[in-house]
């Protein structure tokens, strides 16, 4: 900073706008954390350390970037502010210093169909441009490439008034899109599998349908007996044509049954309305099976899965159409575009080539246009938000990432963190929440939070340099150095698992027996084609688990009692003890609070400004009428058990008179995954990304299945914590289990008996097994980049 020019009594040393050089935070008291105060240095990259759950994201995200986006948004108009999300003020006594904070986390794409890599990125709507412009034969405008604007036509009369006359005119429109009609742009069509919805071999009486809740005893039974239009004791088989399509397809139609009137509806229409219009995640495991079961979806004939109209794919430029240019490989795309050479578009062509080698630069090279943007991984959805950041030319900009080195191989980390560095040089404030050493080496600043995670976190434990933090007592810092030794020995494998000619996606053709019995760890760079393996040719298998990276969604109603299934146990024991209904032990259903709907706040809304949420009085927050908290169990009530921590409850019901072996066994499994800490009527909401991904791991360990697949279930762990899931992997395996995981961490490939090793590159560099073998054959071999990075990791 240089010195101004006069006498010291005209002009200060320090000008007074150079003064705020930081954030401050006094105070904070969002989720966990514990009146927490820190000041973080602007223009400097701030990395966030800490156990999962000790209040890193809520000290980044719920404090520092919700009240930045709150108070950019109260620079808006009323007016426009009516129609903006209402954000409510962070817990927080004092934020100082704050700059316009700019947000990329780990939240996945929108899983919408017509959602892809290039509408999500801006790089669709510059091809559609061009298109336009040098496509031959001439088709129209760039509406005419886009597949989510279908052609219509139409004419008619219209009244219009002249010279306080009444005119009628014909008028005709049209508009020329590009969505495929059949698909409707969506690339894909759905078709029933009719042998999943019944058995036509049995009489609807004798039990034909397979539907979940379809049973003959029940309501549905008895629409379907009552109804007239078919004879309910005949085989489904020997039904006529009508009869078939009034049992499948029929409109909803008045009926009277044994004197009530009810409403008759065909069987698909009723699930599709039923089943189909939920979000998957949000049913229940038997019903979700059905649904995967029952439905079929096949790439649409018409299109070929392009998505686009006949018109749309004619028209070329250089032998490319546009359904062409999106298949391709970005690399390959960025090449062909540098390659076209037309002044008259030359700014769009500059434009659509930057974007395209911000792909490339970032480590997405490997994937094509027309990816649909829900089937990215955490790790790719965040690195393609980044693509709109990378080239912006603001400065003072506060960015905040939220693990960028999720589903990144060690060889890319370099990568990413050139990136930030990037960032922070252009004159920008980085904050980053990170777990994996190598991010945390580049950090002009680190915030350690802890000790621990939940109630026993929430503090800032450490605040320095790494190297301050390397010789600190904090968890962190004890295991910032650790590196995993490979097993001295490995498990003996009892079987195989054989895929044959695997080619999803950019797989080429590959054969590979996978051990049974064993830890297999399955690596390679990202985009190498480890998930198309995986997901594409076990996953689905009978006797498979799958624990994949999708998000758990739940309102602030859901809990992790609720989630797992534990209330139903612990409700059902209520109910048993006390002579009562289980509905009046659950917060959603007869046993609410009437004030506040067993919500425990009340929320008023107070339209463009921040909503307002205060205790419920009638229940104190405790969610239930006071007449079900005179009911107990083990000496407490309904509230206080949704209160307890999972180690809490876990010994309230393993003895005793409120022994519970139900709930004890969910109770145990939570714990297994280290969420110990939790509290069971913690709304789901206010979890960590972490959390939710081994919440969702304890919910499937449930399930019989003889083969576990986990996609990366280091995403979000602590270096302490890893240790926790070695073991657990460990006791997975010894209970044989076979467990196949999908990882870049260099300690679960360390600690695995057998290695399938993809690559040796991304896209259509990749796609092949590159190595199969131990641990210890791949550190020796050091023929991959994955040997390469192990070799170093474990000192080989």
């Amino acid at each position: 900073m240089s010195m101004a020019k006069g006498t010291q009594a005209q002009s200060p040393a320090l000008h007074a706008a150079d003064s705020h050089d930081l954030i401050r935070v006094h105070g904070a008291r969002v989720n966990n954390l514990k009146d927490v105060s820190v000041e973080l240095p602007k223009r400097r990259l701030t990395v966030f350390t800490g156990v999962s759950g000790s209040g890193k994201s809520s000290l980044v995200f719920g404090t520092i970037a919700a009240e930045s986006q709150r108070m950019i948004n109260e620079t808006y108009s009323t007016f426009v502010q009516g129609f903006m999300p209402t954000l409510a003020r962070p817990e927080v006594d004092v934020l100082d210093g704050l700059t316009t904070a700019i947000i990329v986390g780990q939240e996945r794409m929108g899983g919408d169909a017509r959602s892809t890599v290039g509408t999500a990125t801006d790089a669709n709507a510059m091809l559609r441009i061009l298109f336009s412009r040098l496509g031959k034969p001439h088709i129209g405008s760039a509406k005419a490439f886009s597949f989510n604007v279908a052609s219509i036509s139409g004419a008619g009369a219209v009244t219009v008034e002249r010279g306080g006359e009444k005119v009628k005119e014909r008028r005709s429109f049209s508009i020329v899109g590009g969505m495929c009609p059949r698909c409707e742009g969506r690339g894909s069509v759905t078709d029933f599998d009719l042998t999943a919805l019944y058995d036509d071999s049995k009489s609807l009486s004798e039990g034909a349908l397979t539907v979940p809740g379809y049973s003959v005893d029940g309501w549905y039974g008895r629409i379907f007996r009552g109804c007239g239009f078919f004879d309910p004791d005949k085989p489904i088989r020997r039904f006529t044509k009508k009869e078939l399509h009034d049992l499948l397809h029929k409109a909803p139609t008045k009926i009277k049954v044994d004197g009530v009137n009810l409403t008759y509806e065909g069987l698909i229409p009723k699930i599709q309305k039923s089943m189909l219009s939920k979000d998957i995640d949000s049913l229940q495991p038997h019903i979700r099976a059905f649904v995967e079961r029952a439905m079929t979806f096949t790439s649409c004939p018409d299109c070929g899965g392009t998505r686009l109209s006949e018109a749309a794919r004619s028209s070329k430029i250089k032998k490319i159409s546009i359904a062409d240019a999106c298949s391709m490989q970005i690399s390959d795309l960025a090449e062909w575009v540098r390659g076209l050479k037309e002044p008259s578009v030359a700014p769009l062509l500059k434009a659509l080539g930057d974007t395209l080698d911000s792909f490339v630069e970032i480590g997405l090279g490997y994937l094509g246009l027309d990816r649909p943007a829900g089937t990215l991984s955490g790790g790719e959805a965040q690195r393609v938000k980044m693509i709109r950041h990378l080239g912006s030319s603001l400065t003072d900009v506060t960015y905040v990432f939220d693990e960028p080195t999720i589903g990144l191989h060690p060889h890319d980390i370099q990568r990413m963190n050139d990136l930030l560095l990037r960032l922070r040089d252009k004159g920008n404030t980085v904050l980053v929440v990170e777990h994996k050493p190598e991010a945390i080496a580049i950090a002009d600043h680190v915030v350690d939070l802890g000790p621990r995670a939940g109630t026993e976190g929430g503090e800032v434990v450490f605040e320095g340099t790494v190297e301050g933090l390397r010789t600190s007592d904090t968890l962190t810092g004890q295991h910032l150095d650790d590196r995993a030794t490979l097993k001295p020995a490995v498990r003996t494998p009892t079987g195989k698992l054989g895929v044959r000619g695997a080619g999803t996606n950019n797989l080429q053709d590959v054969d590979v027996d996978i051990p049974l019995g064993v830890l297999t760890v399955v690596t390679g760079v990202a985009g190498s084609g480890k998930s198309s393996l995986i997901h594409g040719s076990v996953s689905g298998q009978e006797g498979v688990v799958t624990v994949d990276q999708a998000a758990i969604r739940g309102s602030r109603r859901s809990n992790p009692a609720t989630y797992t299934g534990l209330l139903d146990p612990i409700r059902k024991a209520f109910a048993k003890a006390n002579g009562v209904k289980p509905a009046l032990f659950s917060a959603n259903s007869e046993g609410a609070c009437p004030t506040c709907n067993g919500a425990g706040v009340i929320y008023t809304d107070l339209a463009m400004m921040a909503g307002v949420a205060s205790t419920c009085d009638d229940c104190e927050g405790k969610r239930f009428q006071a007449s079900v908290l005179d009911y107990h169990f083990g000496g407490r009530d309904i509230s206080e058990v949704l209160a307890m921590s999972v180690a809490e409850a876990e010994q309230f019901f393993g003895a005793g008179e409120a022994r519970t072996p139900a709930a004890q066994k969910i109770l145990q499994r939570m714990a297994d995954v280290g969420l110990g800490y939790l509290t069971l009527g913690q709304p789901l909401t206010t979890l960590s990304g972490g959390e939710r991904q081994r919440l969702k791991l304890a919910t499937h360990m449930a399930e019989k299945g003889g083969v576990y697949v986990l996609d990366e279930p280091t995403t979000g762990l602590h270096l302490a914590d890893v240790e926790q899931l070695l073991g657990l992997l460990d006791r997975l395996v010894d209970s044989g289990k076979s467990v196949i995981v999908i990882e870049h961490h260099q300690a679960v490939m360390a600690h695995a008996d057998w290695i399938i090793d993809l690559g040796p590159g991304a896209g259509h560099d990749g796609g092949r097994i590159v190595f199969e073998g131990t641990p210890a054959e791949l550190v020796a071999d050091r023929s991959t980049l994955t040997g390469e990075h192990l070799a170093a990791y474990v000192g080989g």
